[in-house]
């Protein structure tokens, strides 16, 4: 894939405009029939998408971006799902950190550069089948940031933090700054598409399809785990008690239901197995 080269540095009369927004798309599908089951799949729940544990993952973001924490709010409910924001708080520019390539980000262990006037926040929303056992998990992670180096340097984090099977993200630059003669600029980063800011171990993962519009500094990229092992799916249940019979049609059912969200639509139930593959 093709990566344009580095924009010329902007020389700004102030403060960069430009607000960038990453938007992220998380699930998480699970397989839950039985009451115990179910038992099993809120206890993960409650384990893994806390409030507390959300915060966690929202403060290494603020670190991989460069930003500092000025309040944070959160909030659990009942029976599942929690909700977190975090205002973050201007700090000086250093703009001779800032990398402009479109290149995979840091981990939580290097600070790249400063942002200011920034948010992160993330919601989360269980959902169940009531007949069929298929449970989807969905985390809906927002990070806006104002300053000269885009959100997208958190994105390899949030994947893999998350175990992602499914991932729909949006980056979008609105605004604008000017130069110090005067003229506007509506983005100052190259970016081709999300993917030249994924690392290679996970473009491996999964498959993934692009709908860019370039001229309105629109990005969106669905990705969709390659494969996957039926053991992570379920919850107080081993694949080995269940026959093969078992095992392909739970397969399927996980399989069906991310094949869905991928397409945003239902799939007519004669499909196969093979076919519920979206790029099959």
């Amino acid at each position: 894939m093709a990566t344009p080269g580095p924009l010329p540095r902007l020389e700004l009369p102030g403060f960069n405009h430009l607000t960038k927004t990453l938007s992220c798309n998380i699930y998480d599908i699970g397989y839950a029939a039985t009451p115990e089951q179910q038992e099993h799949y809120t206890a993960y729940i409650d384990k893994t998408y806390n409030a507390g544990r959300l915060t966690e993952i929202l403060s290494d973001v603020s670190r991989i971006i460069g930003a500092k924490i000025l309040n944070t709010a959160h909030h659990n409910y009942e029976l599942q799902g929690a909700s977190v924001t975090l205002l973050l708080c201007d700090e000086p520019l250093a703009a001779e950190r800032i990398a402009h390539s479109a290149s995979p980000g840091p981990m939580p262990d290097a600070v790249v550069c400063h942002l200011d006037k920034s948010h992160l926040t993330v919601h989360t929303y269980p959902e169940s089948h009531p007949d069929h056992g298929i449970s989807t998990f969905r985390a809906d992670i927002d990070v806006s940031t104002c300053g000269r180096i885009s959100p997208l340097k958190a994105l390899n984090y949030l994947i893999d933090r998350f175990k992602s099977d499914l991932v729909v993200l949006d980056y979008r630059v609105r605004g604008f700054t000017r130069d110090v003669n005067g003229k506007k600029h509506f983005i100052d980063h190259p970016i081709h598409s999300i993917q030249n800011f994924l690392s290679k171990d996970i473009r491996e993962r999964y498959q993934m399809i692009d709908i860019n519009v370039y001229q309105e500094h629109i990005f969106h990229t669905k990705m969709i785990l390659k494969d996957f092992e039926l053991n992570n799916c379920l919850f107080g249940a081993n694949p080995l008690d269940m026959s093969l019979h078992e095992q392909t049609a739970i397969k399927q059912q996980v399989r069906r239901e991310m094949a869905e969200i991928f397409y945003s639509g239902n799939l007519h139930e004669e499909l196969s197995m093979g076919s519920l593959h979206p790029l099959a």
